[in-house]
């Protein structure tokens, strides 16, 4: 039997990316991505002012589809509109509160500290994810030809970048990097950093001055040394600002620790997302007294897609 076959829509942000990707992966469906583009003045105006129509966003030239998985407040009305004109039974699926009327989608899938709820809406603990076991340990010695070859344990920070809620200013890198620094003089390890798509130039090049050559700072953004970071750190560190990375680090079943941010504006709903993992014994924060503990390794993204499989043959 041939596999369905999906478009993937975002706006391009990895984040996304990696959702929408991560999804229809363990749906083991054939898929495209198509980065959206609204029209005019329609990327400012809400979903649920914006008309289903053709009009607003550039033509997406693509037909012949079974599934459509959209991420992202500008791939909203495509999905409608695409799964309104198609000849064929099409299940579209959206990732995030669509904050438009939920019976226009099949299936929603929203992580729990979001706070939607409806017959269509699959919640998740955290955001769903690309990343997979396997690519994690296939990816396990990628970082020997970076790290310095002794007999310390791997610890390892990823980092983020600046969102309208948290700054990364060089005061608050040396917060978090200072907080290192005390916890090298009781420790014995190695700290490999990681950064993102979103992290800083000049955030990176702090870290290579800070922590100097007995540490291993990867400078450009590199998704296998990414892969093999979780999978020899003893110990993994991510910044609050990126609840997905926070989620991907989860599914290894090892100690995390947040690196928090003093937030600009009003964080509740990341607040809720960190009180979540903390709960689930998932995570603690930068600073606290280093322990070691376990969790049951965290993979929503092949959870929701069991179900959504199940419903889909049904």
């Amino acid at each position: 039997m041939s596999k369905l076959k999906g478009i993937l829509l975002t706006e391009g942000m990895h984040g996304m990316l990696s959702q929408v990707e991560g999804l229809a992966k363990a749906l083991d469906i054939d898929f495209t991505h198509h980065k959206v583009e609204l029209k005019s003045l329609w990327s400012l105006i809400p979903p649920k002012f914006t008309p289903i129509s053709q009009n607003v966003y550039k033509k997406i030239n693509h037909l012949n589809f079974d599934i459509i998985i959209s991420c992202g407040r500008k791939s909203i009305i495509p999905s409608i509109h695409l799964k309104s004109i198609s000849n064929k039974k099409v299940f579209n699926i959206h990732i995030q509160d669509p904050k438009i009327n939920f019976n226009y989608f099949d299936f929603i899938v929203a992580p729990e500290h979001d706070g939607i709820n409806g017959s269509n809406v699959i919640n998740t603990k955290g955001a769903i994810h690309y990343l997979t076991k396997d690519e994690i340990e296939k990816n396990k010695d990628y970082l020997n030809s970076f790290i310095i070859k002794d007999n310390r344990k791997i610890w390892c920070l990823i980092m983020g970048g600046p969102t309208k809620y948290y700054d990364y200013s060089t005061k608050n890198m040396k917060h978090i990097f200072s907080i290192f620094y005390k916890l090298l003089k009781k420790n014995d390890f190695q700290l490999v950093v990681i950064p993102s798509m979103r992290t800083p130039l000049n955030t990176i090049h702090y870290a290579k001055e800070f922590f100097g050559e007995n540490h291993t700072v990867i400078m450009n953004v590199d998704k296998k040394a990414y892969l093999s970071a979780l999978a020899l750190s003893e110990n993994i560190i991510v910044t609050c600002d990126s609840s997905s990375m926070i989620s991907e680090a989860a599914l290894t079943g090892k100690p995390i620790y947040i690196a928090n941010i003093l937030p600009k504006k009003n964080d509740i709903r990341f607040q809720r997302f960190r009180n979540l993992f903390r709960e689930l014994n998932i995570t603690r924060n930068l600073g606290e007294d280093m322990e070691n503990w376990s969790y049951q390794s965290l993979d929503e993204t092949n959870r929701v897609a069991k179900i959504i499989n199940e419903k889909i043959k049904n």
